[in-house]
């Protein structure tokens, strides 16, 4: 394999955390994904048999957990560390939350079942992505941000507050704020007004 860090003196985590290239076999970044495969059973487990210490492991597992923010198991992440709730998020079943790069949910956010945030992103180029060499761009949602069923969200992506993105969808650049966007990739249909009441 070709050395692709000659000169860098950093480890792979540290490229990780710079937003560079890297490869993903760095010990502590290992521990730090063992730990968060543990908690998210820990705290699903917790949630099935109504254990009050259930939102005490969601907070653990994740960043920052916002005031009455709530996910409902199962999900599953690569760190749980980058992920910040807002306060009031609601989070339905099977979210995957890659978040190799920080992902930020704001204040009162709705996410449907089994949505897709996705860091983490690899070269086109054969080489170094036959290498194994990825990277990663983070992922914001503003404020009141509703992601309906199976809403795919990539690498890079902010989508501006208030917008909605119809079930299905695959999010590949940049949402507005107050719009709808539909399809795949996603567009932008309109502008939310206040004559929606549905």
């Amino acid at each position: 394999m070709k050395d692709y860090f000659a000169g860098d003196p950093r480890t792979n985590r540290e490229r990780m955390l710079a937003g560079d290239l890297y490869v993903a076999d760095d010990p502590e970044s290992g521990r730090i994904a063992q730990r968060a495969v543990r908690l998210a059973d820990a705290y699903h487990r917790a949630e099935i048999d109504g254990d009050p210490a259930a939102r005490d492991l969601l907070g653990q597992l994740v960043g920052h957990l916002g005031e009455g923010a709530y996910v409902k198991p199962p999900l599953s992440v690569d760190y749980g560390e980058n992920i910040s709730l807002g306060d009031r998020v609601f989070v339905n079943y099977n979210l995957t939350a890659l978040d190799v790069a920080a992902i930020t949910i704001g204040d009162d956010c709705l996410l449907g079942p089994n949505v897709q945030l996705l860091t983490p992103t690899h070269p086109v180029a054969i080489e170094p992505r036959r290498d194994k060499l990825e990277a990663a761009l983070p992922i914001t949602l503003g404020r009141n941000v509703w992601l309906g069923g199976g809403v795919i969200v990539c690498p890079g992506v902010t989508i501006g507050d208030n917008s909605v993105v119809g079930a299905g969808s695959v999010v590949t650049r940049d949402i507005p704020a107050n719009v709808v966007a539909v399809g795949n990739p996603a567009r932008v249909i309109r502008e939310i007004s206040d004559a929606d009441d549905r």
